[in-house]
């Protein structure tokens, strides 16, 4: 099984604190699909005023993580790691759903598999769990670009 611990995600992401959202890859297939983790933890930024007596991590950060980790299935797709001449933007998400809200303290489970890849476009269906359960939902795509 192939995994990534964050030293290895450094490799592939330009993210860094405090908006890195993956801690580990749990296993991937490349070409195929991704399962990595973000731990929530109380600790996070976000968590002060979103909000302080209720805190809920925000779905745009979901969505974001998720979007994290298919870069880090695509980037090890293609063979390449991060340099400062391309990066991966969102250009689209559609069909986003949030069913759950995510809290501190629990472990987000993010599943992204590539539906497709035309000239530099990626599109994958995106899913987040907490405790097997679904949590947000999403079509991605993502393209590179050379900086």
């Amino acid at each position: 099984m192939n995994t990534m611990n964050i030293h290895d995600i450094l490799k592939y992401l330009p993210h860094r604190y405090p908006i890195l959202l993956v801690d580990r890859v749990l296993s991937y297939e490349l070409g195929k699909d991704i399962v990595a983790l973000k731990n929530v933890s109380i600790n996070e930024p976000f968590f002060s005023g979103h909000f302080p007596h209720h805190p809920v991590m925000p779905g745009v950060l979901i969505v974001e993580a998720l979007a994290q980790a298919a870069a880090i299935l695509t980037m090890k797709t293609e063979n390449v790691v991060n340099n400062d001449n391309m990066i991966y933007y969102f250009v689209g998400i559609d069909g986003v759903r949030f069913k759950k809200p995510v809290m501190a303290g629990d472990q987000l489970i993010l599943k992204v598999t590539i539906e497709r890849q035309i000239k530099g476009l990626w599109k994958y269906s995106a899913r987040a769990e907490v405790d097997e359960q679904l949590v947000t939902e999403a079509t991605l795509m993502c393209a590179a670009r050379t900086l």
